[in-house]
């Protein structure tokens, strides 16, 4: 089935599996339409965890970052893998899209209120309308595409189940805690565990990995945007110049380099079977967040030298390197086994990421961090063209 434009003519379409080997597929324009709107997520939880950090609270923002996150990723994932198999592009889906859409600025809206203080009800209510909305085009699945029909129910019904969970959670006291939302969390990641054992659904290995990155595309650019206006705010003030341009320097390299390491990955090739996709999926919440994070760790950063809050010099430091060292591991892992690169290629990521770790110690974290990225890439380019050379 291909990707048509919008018509009056199609107010329906049989939600049937499309082919993953269909020739010419790309995101969709609904599709970046749905990340950008994810992106006042994100957005929202980065700067809660900014604010939690400057303000001395780096365990407490840590944990709340970590599980408004998890829901902000993986109510994007769970649609971008469905739309892989299943985009009609008709009315009908278009409607639940927006809904789900709906739910994302929801969850936007209470991001704040659930990282900083606990209060999980908006961002709770948000994620539901986005998951209902999924049940519903997971039966419209079932009921068109029979050969898939049990893996369509599994999803259907365990998602569900799953939504009557969460909402049962703001009844309990203090939401539960973290036990309650560990439990709910497991349960959602077992879902497509469970659902794919049926049949497999016919995701397409270029169209999910054109969608990752171009999420990764837009967590990234928020760094940039947070760093520039962080540098501005600095500026403004005529304190520290130096140490503001040195750490905006090596925000820039740093950003750049995380992007070029992404890129340079053949993700197809990692998304041959359902079992290495799943991992790869998964992998990525660690990418993400990762990603999302250090654009506010250099917010902190540049405010530390600005007005030193109540953390100490290698508390900040630690902010940005943690990230960043982790990003550049989660990436390596993801891909080591598909690309199988020499040892000498093998072994530059995480040294680079325990270089990184080190930096956390020094005067200039942010610029050492941005040039041992920057060398990481360097240097990774001149042993693929040796190797290249050789061969």
């Amino acid at each position: 089935m291909s990707q048509t434009p919008y018509a009056f003519s199609a107010w329906y379409r049989p939600m049937l599996a499309r082919h993953a080997g269909e020739e010419h597929r790309t995101a969709s324009a609904l599709e970046l339409f749905f990340d950008l709107c994810f992106v006042a997520a994100v957005a929202r939880a980065s700067s809660a965890f900014e604010h939690e950090i400057a303000a001395g609270r780096p365990g407490h923002g840590l944990l709340g970052y970590a599980l408004v996150f998890f829901a902000i990723w993986w109510a994007w994932m769970n649609f971008t893998w469905f739309a892989s198999a299943y985009d009609t592009d008709d009315v009908p889906y278009r409607l639940l899209t927006l809904v789900q859409i709906t739910g994302a600025l929801l969850m936007a809206a209470g991001a704040t209120e659930a990282l900083e203080h606990g209060d999980f009800t908006i961002i709770t209510w948000g994620y539901v309308v986005m998951r209902l909305a999924m049940v519903s085009q997971w039966l419209g699945a079932a009921y068109t595409d029979r050969k898939r029909r049990r893996s369509a129910l599994r999803y259907a019904l365990g998602i569900l189940a799953l939504q009557i969970g969460w909402l049962a959670r703001l009844a309990l006291p203090h939401d539960g805690g973290i036990a309650s939302f560990a439990v709910l969390a497991v349960g959602e990641l077992a879902v497509p565990v469970w659902a794919e054992r049926a049949v497999g659904t016919t995701w397409h290995p270029q169209h999910i990995a054109e969608r990752y990155g171009l999420f990764t595309l837009i967590v990234l650019g928020e760094s940039i945007m947070a760093a520039g206006l962080a540098v501005s705010t600095a500026l403004d003030t005529h304190r520290q110049l130096g140490s503001v341009m040195a750490i905006a320097l090596g925000g820039v390299l740093t950003v750049f380099a995380l992007w070029w390491l992404y890129f340079a990955q053949d993700a197809p090739r990692r998304l041959r079977t359902q079992n290495t996709a799943m991992l790869w999926g998964y992998g990525h919440y660690v990418v993400f967040a990762a990603a999302a994070a250090v654009g506010a760790a250099l917010a902190v950063n540049l405010a530390h030298v600005t007005d030193h809050g109540a953390l100490t010099d290698v508390q900040v430091a630690a902010t940005y390197t943690v990230p960043v060292a982790l990003f550049i591991t989660c990436v390596w892992l993801l891909h080591r086994r598909a690309a199988r690169p020499s040892t000498t290629a093998n072994v530059l990521p995480p040294m680079a990421a325990l270089a990184i770790l080190a930096a956390t110690f020094t005067t200039f974290a942010v610029l050492c961090t941005g040039i041992i990225a920057s060398l990481l890439i360097g240097t990774s380019l001149v042993v693929a063209r040796r190797e290249a050379l050789r061969s």
